[in-house]
């Protein structure tokens, strides 16, 4: 459990900050406790965990793994579930998922930066989209090949 840190409410805001400017977000209310590893990734964990002695249990993870820094802050598929509803600036509409879920880049023909990535009404995380590619993000095992 030394590996994960829980954030104060000012880490915590500043990454809700970060994802409320960048995406258009104008209400955004995780009412989550935020651990970080020592990766950088960022995970959510339901409040009530501070019932518990974390000390005296060997755990190997905790929550739902949110999203990690890079250049910005790169939300995890579960991550853009959660806030992509309430995204009305950087997000790229798929026609269709296939390509994306198989791991592929994607050419898009929009403004540099990163992007939540949605097909319909999934959304299926973040690429960085630069000169016109969409970067895919998505874990070797999690992709559909």
């Amino acid at each position: 459990m030394h590996s994960l840190k829980i954030l104060n409410s000012k880490e915590k805001k500043l990454i809700l900050n970060k994802l409320k400017e960048h995406f258009g977000i104008k209400e955004l209310d995780l009412d989550y406790v935020f651990f970080k590893s020592s990766e950088g990734k960022i995970f959510l964990l339901n409040k009530e965990i501070s019932n518990l002695d974390l000390d005296k249990l060997r755990v190997n993870s905790l929550g739902v793994y949110f999203g990690a820094f890079g250049n910005n802050f790169r939300l995890s598929i579960e991550g853009s579930q959660l806030i992509g509803d309430k995204a009305s600036k950087n997000v790229v509409e798929l026609e269709d998922d296939t390509k994306w879920l198989d791991g592929n880049d994607i050419n898009v023909n929009e403004e540099n930066g990163l992007k939540i990535v949605r097909c319909r009404k999934d959304y299926l995380g973040t690429g960085q989209l630069k000169d016109g590619i969409l970067i895919n993000y998505i874990s070797k095992e999690r992709r559909t090949k």
